[in-house]
C-alpha cells in the first residue's frame, strides 16, 4: 500500500480539488450546481485575500481527498473553524485517508485557536453521518440552515 500524505494544499493542486468538488456535487445529487472555476479557487485560496484554506490527501503525486475551511466567528464561543467540503475519492474510501484527513482538519483547527470546528451533513447521507458519530460528534436537528442568495435575489 502506499503512503499517503495529508499536506497543505498549493495552487497547482486546485485542477484536482475543483475536479473532486464536481465528484462531490454529482454524490450530492447536485451535478449543475458548481458554478467556481478553478481560477476562482486559485484566486480566493491564494490570493491576495485568502477566503479559504485547504489541505489535500495525496497518493503517489495524485490528490485524492481534501477538507476546505476557514476561520469564522461565533458570538458565543469566538474562533472556530468552518469545514467547508470534505471528500475522498470513491476508489480510496474505506482505507482511512478520510480519517487522516478530517483529523488533520481538527488539529488545524486547534493549532488557530479555534474553540470548535462546525460543518453540515445532508441527512441522508448515512455513511458521513456514521464517520461523523465516530469523533462523538454533535449532529444538530435543532438549527436551520438559512440561505440568500446576494446576486439573484431582488429584494434589495
Amino acid at each position: 500500500m502506499e503512503l499517503v500524505n495529508i499536506r497543505k494544499g498549493e495552487e497547482k493542486d486546485m485542477v484536482a480539488v475543483h475536479a473532486l468538488i464536481c465528484e462531490l456535487a454529482v454524490y450530492e445529487k447536485q451535478p449543475k450546481a458548481v458554478e467556481v472555476t478553478i481560477d476562482q479557487l486559485v484566486e480566493d485560496g491564494f490570493g491576495a485575500r485568502p477566503a479559504f484554506e485547504v489541505m489535500v490527501a495525496d497518493k503517489a503525486g495524485e490528490v485524492i481527498g481534501f477538507a476546505l475551511y476557514y476561520i469564522r466567528y461565533s458570538t458565543w464561543k469566538g474562533r472556530c473553524l468552518y469545514l467547508e467540503d470534505f471528500f475522498v475519492n470513491e476508489k480510496y474510501r474505506r482505507e482511512g485517508i478520510g480519517a487522516m484527513l478530517f483529523e488533520a482538519t481538527i488539529a488545524t483547527a486547534r493549532k488557530k485557536g479555534a474553540k470548535r470546528m462546525d460543518w453540515q451533513v445532508l441527512n441522508w447521507n448515512v455513511p458521513a453521518i456514521n464517520f461523523y458519530k465516530k469523533y462523538n460528534a454533535l449532529l444538530d436537528d435543532e438549527w436551520l440552515n438559512g440561505r440568500v442568495d446576494v446576486v439573484t435575489s431582488d429584494h434589495f
